[in-house]
């Protein structure tokens, strides 16, 4: 038996983990899917990268939860990077599910090409706490191509706006991720189109995570949503011994 923490991405919440989660603890695992502060539906919209990194990090230490295998889900790939440098001691393995991979100094729109860093500007431009949401065509042909057309609204109605300052923000760690002693996974799915395959998930960021185990399975970004069993028996595969 093994404890999974699975982090969510940007406009999501840890709620929609959970079609993913069931299998897993049908395996005979502990799940657990917490919410990155600012992420919540009420959360205020001004939360920075260190106070979403320091939230689950703080959900580690009072649920006192150790050899946690952790995952994170492109966004939470900032998260769980900086939760594995400042609590260590409480991680058995990080996976990267098509995740940013950050060095230290390094902000999510470091990562990502120029038109969407435009766009973010744009839409956080306008927006009176500064949060980013997602247009609808972007998340319909990019983020869930795999998907139905029903599925995509329906999935894309229980979004909510992400604090664009965890874009922005650099990431402050003691050590970049290729040096952390902590063993690493990286969940591809092949059809993801989120970032432009030219510059894509894998291997331009999950090569900076030095020695680490790839698992490569058919899906878009939001296999959560369109395969959640798949991707449960991908995680288990990146998450076992």
């Amino acid at each position: 038996m093994s404890t999974y923490v699975l982090v969510h991405g940007a406009w999501h919440t840890g709620a929609l983990f959970e079609a993913v989660a069931q299998p897993i603890r049908d395996a005979g695992h502990i799940v657990h899917c917490p919410t990155i502060r600012g992420n919540n539906p009420g959360d205020p919209r001004t939360t920075g990268l260190d106070a979403a990194i320091a939230s689950i990090a703080e959900f580690l230490d009072s649920n006192d939860l150790d050899d946690v295998i952790l995952l994170g889900h492109s966004y939470g790939g900032m998260v769980i990077t900086g939760v594995a440098d400042r609590v260590p001691n409480r991680i058995r393995r990080l996976i990267y599910w098509n995740a940013f991979v950050p060095n230290n100094g390094e902000c999510l729109n470091d990562m990502v090409p120029p038109h969407y860093v435009d766009l973010f500007d744009a839409v956080s431009s306008e927006s009176p706490d500064n949060s980013v949401m997602l247009p609808f065509p972007i998340w319909r042909e990019a983020f869930i191509n795999d998907g139905s057309a029903e599925l995509a609204q329906s999935s894309y109605d229980q979004l909510n706006a992400h604090p664009y300052a965890t874009f922005t923000d650099p990431i402050s760690l003691s050590a970049n991720p290729a040096e952390m002693q902590i063993g690493k996974s990286f969940i591809n799915c092949t059809e993801d189109t989120a970032l432009p395959q030219s510059l894509g998930w894998h291997p331009r960021l999950s090569e900076k995570l030095g020695l680490f185990r790839l698992v490569q399975i058919p899906g878009s970004h939001e296999l959560c949503f369109t395969d959640p069993d798949a991707l449960a028996a991908a995680i288990m595969d990146a998450g076992r011994d």
